[in-house]
């Protein structure tokens, strides 16, 4: 499965780039159990980031959040982590409407 793994990013950071970097280290944590697990691992910064920094950092709402939902097209499931983020929120509601599974912790995802 390619699992999108899905918490807060810009969320509390008052977009301060070392608390955002620090978020998106604690989403990436998960990648490597979820690749053991024999799926692929997914986070959306992965790809919104580089589209950003050709658009602009004015343009982050057009971006992250499009992002996140076109990635969900591919998707299988959703690794959704702790912590207060409107994005990660709209990624649940979004895949539970698709049917795609949604976890609460690395143990719950298959092997």
């Amino acid at each position: 499965m390619m699992i999108l793994i899905a918490g807060p990013y810009r969320s509390g950071t008052g977009d301060d780039p070392e608390l955002m970097a620090a978020n998106l280290a604690r989403l990436e944590e998960a990648a490597w159990p979820i690749f053991q697990a024999g799926h692929v691992p997914m986070i959306g910064e992965w790809v919104a980031l580089p589209v950003l920094r050709g658009a602009g950092p004015e343009r982050a709402d057009e971006i992250f959040y499009p992002t996140a939902r076109r990635l969900l097209q591919h998707c299988d499931a959703v690794l959704r982590l702790p912590g207060e983020s409107t994005g990660a929120d709209q990624d649940v509601k979004i895949a539970q409407e698709r049917g795609i599974p949604v976890y609460y912790d690395l143990a719950e995802i298959p092997a």
